[in-house]
Parts: structure tokens; sequence; C-alpha cells
């Protein structure tokens, strides 16, 4: 066999197995369909290139690292969020295993950043009197340049124990006698599989999954808007805990809506996933490289079943009315939203929040459906409540923002399909929806494998 071990996808699933089984003395391999992370470079500069220009393969989104690579690095330690390991895995392993991770990430240049928690926190009962919910954590951030670093150093650690196949795309997976051919440039065959193909193969997992007869789960999608407001009216929350997931219950449906991704003084981005232009946020450990602002995503989630089962074509529909309207991303001013009319460029200029990044003034009410705008307006007006200044007139909507999660793939407590030797871990799986999730993910099965040789 050309390898013991092949490993589909350089995120953080895939790169934490291979971490695992980097002295192991078997024959590992990665295969990534981007670059490796020095060449991982996206050409927008805001001067020059405003705009996303669909590049062949999307250096924010493929490469080293995944997705979140360039994510501002926040490990969250908890079941509460950030998917459902700990279903196959039991509670306990799933923290011992993103606890690991954190040691991990400090060892390899991570060690002069917080740990942030919720225990104990005033905020709570804050958060409960005027009915919103915060979940319980510890979050590491990494910030988006310590994050870099630290995925640099692992990189260095792993290049001379694993081959790594950049730029490389994995056409297909073929179950043969003695284990599995993977087909790429080339076919190479391995006695093991891991397949960690990140959110943005999920089209690709789909096809795999039907051809090799794996039965796949509808999983839900994400959608709504990235508010960018002052960094001082969330300041006595971020200061605290940096990243606080809370939940908020609307009157009118009985929907979910909640926060997402704070970015403390970051910045808001694009992202391109299969060719639909996205919002993200991004922030940095760097003094130097904070702003006056601070981001957040307000996500509804919607779960379709019968007789319509695809929310990630759903929430696909919706972001791609917006590159649409907005030859990429829409950006509006809260006060123009709640008075029913579209934002202008004079108003943007003229506005004393500064958008960080250069979208497209509009209308979002002409894009999302009007039950999950009408959860997002009544959320900043809870928010208001705890965070006085949210709902200002100033306070910036991009939208739209869609996390689209795989179909769930079913496997058994080692995250193994039927196919012995196959596995399918991290975000593409449909199991994790997190950094720490996705990598503990990775151990796991790397550990299992390890285990079935012992």
């Amino acid at each position: 066999m050309n390898y013991d071990v092949i490993i589909i996808g350089a995120g953080p699933g895939g790169i934490f197995s291979a971490y695992e089984l980097r002295n192991s003395g078997l024959k590992v391999a990665v295969f990534e369909e981007g670059n490796e992370l020095s060449k991982r470079k996206c050409p927008i500069d805001g001067v020059k290139v405003k705009s996303c220009i669909s590049c062949k393969t999307c250096s924010i989104m493929s490469g080293f690292g995944g997705a979140g690579a360039f994510s501002d690095g926040k490990y969250n330690i908890t079941n509460d969020f950030g998917g459902s390991l700990y279903e196959h895995i039991g509670k306990k392993t799933a923290l011992e295993l993103m606890e690991y991770v954190d040691k991990i990430n400090v060892a390899h240049g991570g060690e002069n950043t917080k740990l942030y928690t919720t225990a104990g926190t005033h905020f709570h009962k804050v958060c409960t009197q005027n009915k919103l919910n915060l979940l319980n954590a510890r979050v590491r951030h990494l910030g988006t340049d310590i994050n870099y670093t630290v995925l640099t150093n692992i990189f260095a650690e792993l290049k001379d124990k694993v081959d790594f196949f950049f730029n490389t795309h994995v056409s297909d997976i073929k179950k043969t006698a003695n284990g599995f051919e993977v087909v790429a440039d080339k076919s190479y065959s391995c006695k093991y599989c891991i397949v960690s193909a990140g959110r943005s193969g999920s089209k690709w997992m789909e096809g795999i999954c039907k051809k090799l007869g794996i039965t796949t789960h509808s999983n839900r999608v994400d959608i709504g808007v990235r508010v960018e407001l002052n960094a001082e009216i969330f300041e006595h929350i971020t200061d605290e805990l940096y990243e606080s997931k809370i939940v908020y219950t609307t009157e009118k449906y009985e929907d979910k809506v909640r926060t997402f991704c704070m970015n403390p003084h970051g910045i808001v981005v694009n992202e391109n996933t299969n060719g639909i232009i996205t919002v993200n946020g991004h922030s940095f450990e760097d003094e130097s490289r904070k702003t006056n602002n601070t981001n957040f995503a307000l996500l509804v989630s919607k779960h379709f079943s019968e007789p319509f089962k695809d929310s990630n074509g759903y929430g696909e529909s919706i972001a791609k009315l917006s590159n649409m309207l907005g030859d990429g991303v829409i950006v509006q001013r809260f006060g123009d939203l709640v008075r029913g009319r579209r934002s202008t460029q004079k108003r943007l200029d003229e506005n004393l929040v500064v958008p960080t990044l250069s979208a497209t003034p509009g209308d979002l009410s002409l894009i999302l459906p009007k039950r999950i705008l009408d959860g997002i307006i009544e959320m900043i007006y809870a928010l208001d409540k705890v965070a006085t200044g949210t709902a200002n007139d100033e306070t910036l909507l991009y939208g739209v923002e869609v996390k689209f999660y795989n179909m769930e793939v079913e496997t058994d407590e080692n995250l193994e399909t039927l196919h012995n030797g196959l596995y399918f871990i991290g975000d593409g799986s449909g199991v994790t929806h997190s950094l720490s999730h996705a990598s503990a993910s990775g151990v796991h099965v790397a550990r299992h494998i390890l285990s079935k040789l012992s």
C-alpha cells in the first residue's frame, strides 16, 4: 500500500489527526485542495481589489488550517455548543480532548493568550433578567495573528513526518479488499482513510457518501447578519468574557436567535463558499491591528425534513439573492432597516460607526425572510437592554451571514462508518461545528486507529 493512513483535508480535524499519528511509525499522507499556509493569500486588499474575484481555490476557505486559519482563533471548551461530538464519544471524553487540543495550541505559540470563562460571571444574572440565556464555556482566544503562528509551528513539526499534497483535489474514494483507494492526480491506496473535508466540501462529501452507501441525515442551516458597532458598547462584556454565546427566544415566533463569533476591536470580512459570497468576522491579539469596532453574528437556525430536506440549499438561495442585489455582501444601518428604507452611500459616509468591510449599501428586508428578519430585530432590542447602544441607528448589519452544516454522516462512537477503516471527522461530518470540536474529533479518530494496532 502507498500509505497506512490517508487524511483528506488539512483543516483542524485533519491537522490534529496527523499530529497524533506523527510519531506512530505509520506512513501518513494529507491531501488538501488549497495551498500550504504560507501561500494562502486573499487578493482583496481594500484598494485595488475590494471584493471577491472568485479565485480557483479560495485562500480564506481552503488550505492548511482550513476555513479556521484566518478566523479569530477562538477555541471554545464546552459541550453546550460547537457540535454534538459528545453524543458519540461522551461528554467527559469530549472535554478532555478539547483540553488536550488547547495544551497543544499553547505549546505551539499560544502561551501568552488568555483563557476566558463564563463561570462565576455576574453577567449570567443580567442576561436572565432580560430573557437572554448566556451559555457556559471556557474560551481560548488566539486571535487571527497568533492562530496563524500556532498553525505555522504545528506545520513545521509535521512536514517532515507526514506527506502533504497541496493543491490536490480528491475526486473519489473507493472501497477495496484491503482498505481504500483515494483518487486524486493519480490513485493512492491506504488501509485507513480519514475524511475531514470541512464545510466547503459538503457537496463533495454527500456524493461520496451516496456512492459508498453511507447514510446521511439532514442538518440545520444558520442564517442571519453580522452586526458591527462601536466597541465601547460591548466592552463590559468582551473584557470579561471575550466570547459570549447568548441565546434569545423570540416572543413572536418562539424562534431561537443566538450571537456567534464575537470579535472585539475586529474587522468584518468576506467569505467564499462554493462560489457564494457571505460575511464573517476576524479579530487580532496585536494591539496595532485592533479597530474601534466590535462585530458578531446574529443567527437563526432552520432545519428542514419533510418534504424539503435541503437546508443548505435554502441558505444558498438566500445568499445568492444577496449576491445578486449587492454584487456580494450588503450593508444596512439598523436605523434604516427599522424605518423601512435602504441605506445609501451618503448615509454610510455620515455614519458614526465606520464600516471595516467595503460592502454595497442596500436593504436587507429584500433578502432575508420576514420571520428571520423579525427575529434579528427582536434580538437587537433584547441585547440593547444588556449592552445599551446595540439598537442605535448607527449599528451596521451586513448580510447575509450563513453557516452551512454538512449532512450529518452516520458513524459510530469512533466516528467510523459502516466501512471498517473509513472515518468522517470535523465540520464536514456534520458532527462538529467549531475549531475545538473539530480538532478533538481528529485526535479521537487517530487514537482509535492506534488502538487497533496495539
